[in-house]
């Protein structure tokens, strides 16, 4: 039976998730690691020479899980070394609460958590939905419908090594899927200090070059399901020649 690993980074009682496992049902069997509390934004953080608590969790659906105390990344990470059943056939990280495109991906634990799954040699995929008032399993169902497709076509190709996709879908009814690349992200934070004496990062949610065509970002604009493939390979192979030129000596 195909096995298939759920993760996100809004936490395990996040409803995009319990959406999400839902939906992937139908498909083989489900299991979940997802930290035990909302890990927006942390990136690829894996945690080294500290204590990771993990507590056993059913989901209302009836899935199996585990809630661990530390980031997306360390939830794979624990389960690549034995605390799931490894190697699913597919990891699949979400569905986050708002879209992670462009240069969202390096802040995304969503993202993150599926790059650490091709670390350790399964495939993911990675889902985000383009709406961060969404609060129920309702408002996600159009999403889950939207992954469940996409992680078929998944289950049955071969993505190459050390790359994912990332799924943005946006909010209400979806016109299609369009095939991707990253666009560019304007960010607006704004630095609030506290009454305490402390700073706090907030400000508006990003925008970017919303005109470009063929960019995530133009698609879910324009009410489309953006699918990217992401690599790990993170070098500018188009500056390398450039980069000689420089001609730097020690």
């Amino acid at each position: 039976m195909t096995q298939l690993l759920v993760t996100n980074d809004d936490g395990i009682d996040a409803p995009g998730l319990l959406a999400l496992s839902s939906a992937l049902l139908p498909l083989g069997a489900v299991q979940v690691a997802a930290p035990a509390h909302n890990q927006s934004a942390s990136g690829h953080k894996k945690t080294l020479f500290n204590d990771l608590h993990v507590q056993p969790r059913t989901l209302p659906n009836g899935v199996d899980g585990i809630a661990v105390g530390g980031s997306p990344a360390d939830g794979i990470a624990l389960a690549a070394m034995g605390l799931r059943r490894w190697p699913p056939d597919l990891v699949v990280s979400g569905i986050n609460r708002g879209e992670n495109m462009s240069q969202d991906i390096t802040y995304s634990g969503t993202v993150t958590a599926a790059l650490e799954a091709v670390i350790n040699g399964v495939p993911a995929v990675a889902i985000s939905l383009a709406n961060r008032e969404a609060d129920t399993v309702a408002d996600y169902a159009e999403a889950a419908r939207v992954a469940a497709i996409v992680v078929r076509y998944a289950l049955a190709q071969r993505l190459p090594p050390l790359t994912i996709l990332n799924l943005n879908i946006p909010a209400g009814t979806v016109q299609g899927l369009r095939l991707t690349r990253q666009g560019v992200r304007i960010y607006r934070d704004a630095l609030q200090q506290q009454p305490d004496g402390s700073y706090r990062i907030v400000g508006e949610p990003p925008t970017g070059n919303l005109e470009e065509t063929g960019t995530d970002l133009w698609a879910v604009n324009n009410g489309y399901a953006s699918l990217t493939p992401i690599h790990l390979d993170m070098t500018a192979h188009h500056f390398m020649a450039d980069l000689a030129a420089w001609d730097i000596r020690l």
